[in-house]
């Protein structure tokens, strides 16, 4: 089968290097099927330089897509329209992929018969964050089972593997509503569980992530906590028909969840207890499945392309 390996990337071309460099150096995979997409989402094609001197490096084809369109939606489906592979790996722009992180994917997908498979994502910040470090690296980390096997639950894009074929829409298929505030993985993948899609965890195929550093502080994972917090309401309304049920039951433990949590992150606070942040987050995370709908959206991407 021909394999995509798809990086959507904005404005972080050192970044962007690490990542398409980590895939050429993948090991155990057939180079001949093989080929990587690069999606620059910025107005203007910022990327296109960088990309070209990495194809001189590469050992199998290298594309580059200009998606100008803001939006992280709008860039996954143009990289999905430019495509090839029958399978679609995805890597983000602030993540490197060890040796065998491709060939780990495909045996898991190939055991399991999956539809989509993810592995670990192990956050890593750079020395001089100290305040809070422990709490900054896991909320940008992504843990899982010790085991490999079949999950009933699903993760984000980032380090993943998709059979197009199981996919509503093989050509288009993350939401475009969801450009500027993300969880357009998520919407996409609880469409493909209700469909019964077959998930996979493989604890092999874990990637590095060095997240930027203007994101390596409470004032942006505290909001995106409560926008992480919105996606169960949020999905529920999306349903068709909505859920409406389903919106009123998350809505009712984000009530509770926000009150209790937010107590003890307050009282965490007062009493400088080291994980205070944690707690914090918690409290976001309630508050934002009672405050789902329009006003209370956050944008966290497309604006800087425009």
């Amino acid at each position: 089968m021909r394999v995509t390996v798809m990086i959507p990337t904005q404005r972080r071309l050192g970044g962007l290097a690490v990542a398409a460099r980590s895939v050429f150096a993948q090991i155990g995979v057939d180079f001949a099927r093989l080929e990587l997409v690069v999606v620059d989402n910025d107005q203007a094609p910022s990327a296109q330089a960088t990309v070209a001197e990495l194809t001189g490096e590469a050992p199998f084809p290298v594309h580059y897509v200009h998606e100008p369109r803001p939006g992280v939606a709008h860039a996954r489906n143009a990289g999905m329209a430019a495509a090839r592979g029958e399978l679609i790996a995805f890597l983000d722009d602030d993540e490197e992929a060890p040796a065998g992180w491709l060939a780990a994917l495909l045996a898991a997908q190939a055991r399991y018969q999956a539809d989509v498979v993810f592995g670990p994502v192990r956050a890593r910040a750079p020395a001089s964050v100290t305040r809070h470090r422990d709490y900054l690296e896991r909320f940008f980390s992504r843990e899982g089972p010790a085991e490999a096997g079949v999950i009933d639950h699903y993760y984000g894009c980032g380090d993943s593997l998709l059979r197009r074929a199981a996919l509503p829409d093989p050509v288009a298929p993350f939401a475009v509503e969801r450009n500027h505030i993300g969880g357009e993985d998520d919407m996409l993948f609880g469409h493909m569980r209700a469909g019964g899609a077959r998930f996979a965890w493989e604890p092999a195929a874990w990637v590095w992530e060095d997240p930027v550093p203007d994101r390596l502080s409470l004032d942006y994972t505290i909001r995106r906590a409560f926008a992480y917090g919105q996606g169960p309401s949020a999905h529920c309304a999306a349903a068709s028909p909505p859920d409406r049920l389903g919106v009123a039951r998350w809505m009712a433990v984000g009530v509770v969840q926000s009150a209790l949590f937010g107590l003890v992150a307050g009282f965490k606070w007062l009493t400088r207890a080291g994980d205070r942040a944690d707690w914090l987050d918690r409290a976001a995370r309630g508050l934002g499945k009672t405050l789902w709908w329009g006003p209370f959206k956050i944008q966290f991407y497309g604006r800087t392309a425009s």
